[in-house]
């Protein structure tokens, strides 16, 4: 082995100004395409990240010429970190570095421009426009046709993606890891194997809550579309359940809940009724923060960020949050409706920005999440805050309802939640075995649905064959991000709360728990929120629950009202499928 040229100290500080800078420039660019999509900023966007992933795969490949017994713990965390600071890393060969950027850029703007006219209509609609329609239409021909028109976007991405994983694998062995998905699930601070036996106890004890609500929910759309499109003990036909992938089913709930009554509000109308504009609903999840001891967004934040989709220009309208310069440029970019739905994205979004401004003053190899998975909980833990009370409080609801309204209200949220869980594991264990070879491109698809069959219980419309690549209809998948971070997210955002609200001092049922106001629930969450990277995450779980292991015992205390309802409604009713 080579020596190093320079000691590890003097290395990891200048190699962290190199990747604040280029991280800096790629994401300026980026955040010029995906607001402004053209054959040129795709262009300045694509050298920009190439030059950022042929910077940290550099850093990276010099990093292995240290040797482990001559760094400091802070040293040897920061060398693991650089290691796996990107979900990609590029292939030492120019030509196949170039080629992997080129195809990854490929794929989001193949999604980003797709487009589909349902039948009988000659204006082709972007994806926003048909998830709407899956939401709203109850007409099962209708809801097909949209199904399937979308999907058919994968047969253009699928010869990106097979290259994709053959150079992106070649990139990932050059830095010692066995294939592309060993490395992702090497970010846990524990070893690759042992994290999928980890994400495989959350889900088998959160499964029988699942398969309860599958049930419940298969049988009310069997009263509905007839056991001829819905069979007893078989999985739901996916575009029957109000979303895109099947991945949430809040949208049905007016045909699942008609034995509940009427529901106690609909934040959707009350958004509505009080003339609330894109910006104020931002300004409402501003207000949440602030309420619990942050301070405001910066003002750069309101004339910098994009909450509407623009006229007459195409935009990546999938919502994220934004650290463009890894300081205090903080950045919401999302096609904002005023939908009770998108109240609960912004809150989610503002997570990730009060996350990364607490971060900010770490060095720049721990301006990161304790994990994935924490990142995305946060701002979700912020929306379990989003209660009958708490709407009160902020001017949306004249009075809190009666409890004996929560079984709706926990349905929906289960609808949102619990039905996610399964989705949230398929999506990353399918990439995984793609990425191992245990699934080959002649298989993408039958194994893709054979997954999801397995622990969702859903089925595409018939004809799916390998000309589709239904995967690829899922914006992850060609965006090359990391999906079990959802997953995790899900299971955590219930600890997170339940911590929080324990902090805040409240004593009442955990789904009608706001921590709005609370500045010591506040203080609790800034503390594990500034420590970001430097400490592996269960110090940081430990800093804010108590517990140094994820658990999905808060979960279940969560929805425990609605699990003994269902018990009760699934009486005489087949599980699974």
């Amino acid at each position: 082995m080579d020596e190093p040229e320079i000691a590890p100290g003097p290395f990891l500080e200048a190699a962290e100004a190199r990747l604040l800078e280029t991280s800096t420039d790629a994401n300026r660019a980026d955040w010029v395409y995906q607001t402004h999509i053209t054959e040129d900023t795709e262009q300045l966007s694509a050298r920009a990240l190439a030059r950022l992933i042929a910077e940290t795969t550099d850093l990276a490949r010099r990093s292995t010429h240290f040797r482990s017994e001559d760094l400091s713990p802070v040293e040897s965390r920061k060398f693991r970190l650089l290691r796996l600071s990107l979900p990609l890393v590029a292939p030492g060969d120019p030509h196949d570095s170039e080629e992997l950027t080129r195809r990854t850029i490929a794929m989001s703007s193949t999604f980003a421009r797709g487009r589909y006219a349902p039948h009988g209509t000659s204006d082709p609609l972007d994806l926003q426009a048909l998830s709407r329609i899956l939401e709203e239409n109850r007409n099962p021909t209708v809801l097909e046709d949209v199904w399937t028109g979308w999907h058919r976007i994968g047969r253009a991405i699928r010869p990106d993606f097979q290259r994709y994983v053959e150079l992106a694998n070649r990139g990932a062995r050059e830095l010692g890891f066995s294939d592309l998905g060993a490395m992702w699930r090497s970010k846990y601070d524990m070893p690759p194997d042992e994290f999928a036996r980890e994400t495989d106890r959350l889900w088998k004890d959160v499964e029988p809550l699942y398969r309860s609500l599958h049930a419940y929910v298969r049988r009310r759309l069997r009263e509905a579309y007839g056991p001829d499109r819905v069979p007893d003990k078989e999985p739901i036909p996916a575009y029957l359940l109000g979303n895109m992938w099947a991945q949430s089913w809040e949208a049905i709930l007016p045909w699942l809940a008609r034995d509940l009554g009427e529901p106690t509000y609909d934040l959707t109308q009350l958004l509505r009724d009080h003339h609330v504009s894109p910006a104020e609903i931002v300004r409402f999840g501003e207000r949440f923060f602030v309420s619990i001891g942050f301070d405001p967004l910066p003002t750069t934040f309101w004339t910098r960020s994009m909450f509407t989709r623009p006229a007459g220009r195409d935009v990546v309208c999938h919502a994220s949050a934004w650290d463009v310069d890894f300081d205090d440029d903080l950045r919401l970019k999302m096609c904002l409706e005023i939908t009770g739905e998108d109240f609960m994205v912004v809150h989610h979004e503002l997570g990730h920005n009060y996350y990364q401004r607490a971060y900010r003053r770490q060095p720049f190899l721990f301006r990161e999440s304790a994990h994935d998975g924490f990142h995305e909980a946060v701002g979700d833990t912020i929306a379990l805050s989003i209660t009958p009370e708490y709407l009160r409080e902020i001017g949306l609801l004249s009075e809190s309802p009666e409890s004996g309204g929560d079984i709706a209200l926990l349905l929906r949220r289960a609808l949102e939640k619990v039905a996610f869980l399964p989705f949230g594991l398929v999506v990353d264990e399918w990439r995984w075995r793609v990425f191992s070879g245990e699934v080959g491109p002649a298989e993408y698809n039958r194994s893709w649905w054979e997954m999801r069959e397995a622990r969702q219980g859903v089925a595409p419309p018939p004809g799916r064959d390998e000309v589709e690549f239904d995967a690829g209809a899922k914006y992850h998948v060609p965006a090359n991000v990391p999906y079990m971070r959802y997953f995790l997210a899900h299971i955590l955002q219930f600890q997170f709360h339940q911590a929080l609200v324990r902090a805040a001092g409240l004593s009442g049922p955990l789904h009608r728990s706001s921590i709005y106001g609370s500045a010591a629930a506040g203080a609790r969450l800034r503390a594990m929120l500034e420590m970001g990277e430097s400490r592996e995450w269960p110090d940081a779980l430990e800093t804010l629950t108590g517990s140094r292991r994820m658990d999905a015992g808060p979960l279940l205390e969560y929805f425990a009202p609605l699990r003994r309802w269902l018990d009760e409604q699934n009486r005489g009713t087949t599980l699974g499928w």
